[in-house]
């Protein structure tokens, strides 16, 4: 059996703990139900986006690190970015919270 939490609860509890620091949550896509990578887009009230994947690291954790930045001359290139991700990985999932403190919120996260 694996030590990993199904994607689905992990999604939910991602997004009862945004609504408990005050901020929103809301799924753009659904992945694979158990198994799926997870994906945080992290925008504050309609601002330029910040991607968070989980990147293993040498200690075996899996922490959430910036991967893409919204550029503000080119906004449509990040969703660009995001379609060619699903494309890529249909069983990935893509949550998008919008959060005054995205450092603070993925802080809490399990590596």
């Amino acid at each position: 059996m694996s030590e990993r939490l199904p994607t689905h609860l992990e999604i939910a509890s991602m997004i009862r703990l945004a609504e408990s620091n005050g901020g929103s949550a809301m799924v753009l896509g659904k992945g694979e139900r158990d198994a799926g990578t997870v994906l945080i887009v992290h925008v504050f009230r309609g601002g330029n986006a910040t991607l968070y994947e989980r990147m293993p690291q040498l200690d075996g954790t899996r922490p959430f690190v910036v991967s893409k930045a919204q550029d503000p001359e080119k906004p449509y290139e990040f969703q660009e970015y995001l379609d060619r991700r699903r494309r890529q990985d249909p069983d990935i999932w893509i949550l998008e919270i919008d959060i005054a403190d995205p450092e603070r919120f993925i802080a809490l996260m399990p590596r």
